[in-house]
């Protein structure tokens, strides 16, 4: 009899290592198959949680996840390639996106056109038989270039190129044109596609300087110079930059400029040598003659003051009275009195 009960405990133990297939829950789950998702309204317990957090989480996920097993092999089977798959249905779920779904995609330039000119396009073929080569070669790939450097293995010069002339290399930049324009265009087509104003030169991207700072990097180059830019040339209609930080960014605004000029070195320094050397003052003709001029009327001035017979040095006043020396009239440009009346003379025709 032990060793009857001692083999079913082993049994029982080894069956405690099965779950059962069968799952009771106080409320039914949702279950949406479509998108293999489940859910589950019931509460939690929480003293199992608090008791055993790991144990409680693995169980429910278990049971949760023997559900949506349980109605998946509800599901109509099929066998495709000697093994049987279910055929998922529709999903009944709404799942939210982050971003509105992608639209059509916009037609290029070249596929806008074909379309209304009606131009299909046709399929080409993998390999095209070469008559020089006498053998099929592939139209397109890898393959293709090594078919092309075994058909022309030697090229011809024309008459009016130089004989040096590398026409290998001339025919690889060539190529290398051919991709740059072709990614130009490539870029074009995105960029009209996304509706941004384009620059007549191509999109440069954001990497590329406007006309501002072209003009302050401008400035800043030729003011790096010794002589902090004074014999830089400038081009016709050529403008400084202007603007806040812009000063900051010349190296010429935080040192003096050169003693360097324009006027030879020899010139310059015969005149440095004449201003020390040269001690007398230099004469202003019209300064001095206007001095001689003021001092001879003060002169005049005095001894008509001092004349004998006259009291208190003063003029007789009258009709005769002069007008005192060294006055000249006005010659009509003197500035009328505000308010003497003036006589209405005889009107020229």
């Amino acid at each position: 009899m032990d060793v009857v009960k001692e083999v079913l405990a082993k049994h029982q133990k080894e069956l405690d290592k099965y779950k059962p297939i069968t799952v009771e829950k106080h409320l039914e789950c949702r279950l949406d198959v479509g998108s293999l998702l489940i859910t589950d309204p019931n509460d939690f317990d929480d003293r199992e949680l608090r008791a055993n957090k790991e144990e409680y989480l693995t169980a429910l996920t278990r049971e949760n996840t023997q559900l949506l097993v349980n109605a998946i092999w509800e599901l109509p089977t099929e066998r495709v390639d000697e093994s049987i798959v279910a055929k998922l249905p529709e999903p009944t779920t709404v799942l939210p996106r982050l971003r509105k779904p992608p639209g059509p995609r916009p037609l290029t330039k070249w596929e806008k056109f074909a379309k209304e000119k009606g131009i299909t396009k046709k399929k080409k073929d993998k390999k095209t038989y070469d008559e020089t080569m006498d053998k099929w070669v592939p139209t397109y790939g890898f393959k293709r270039a090594e078919a092309e450097k075994a058909k022309d293995w030697v090229l011809e010069v024309p008459q009016n190129a130089d004989p040096n002339t590398d026409m290998f290399q001339k025919k690889i930049d060539l190529r290398n044109e051919k991709v740059a324009k072709n990614e130009i265009q490539r870029m074009k087509n995105i960029v009209r596609a996304k509706k941004i104003d384009m620059p007549r030169s191509g999109y440069l991207g954001p990497e590329a300087a406007s006309s501002s700072q072209l003009l302050t990097a401008v400035t800043v180059a030729k003011s790096s110079t010794a002589s902090v830019g004074k014999f830089q040339n400038k081009l016709p209609k050529e403008k400084e930059a202007r603007g806040l930080g812009i000063k900051e960014l010349i190296p010429g605004g935080k040192r003096k400029q050169s003693h360097i000029t324009q006027t030879p070195e020899k010139e310059a320094n015969l005149d440095l040598i004449k201003s020390v050397l040269n001690k007398k003052p230099k004469l202003d003709v019209s300064k001095a003659v206007s001095m001689e001029k003021r001092d001879n009327r003060l002169a005049r001035e005095a001894e008509a003051e001092n004349e004998p017979g006259k009291k208190g040095g003063k003029k007789p006043k009258g009709k005769g009275s002069r007008k005192a020396v060294g006055k000249k009239s006005k010659g009509n440009r003197g500035q009328r009195a505000p308010g003497k009346k003036t006589q209405a003379g005889r009107k020229r025709r």
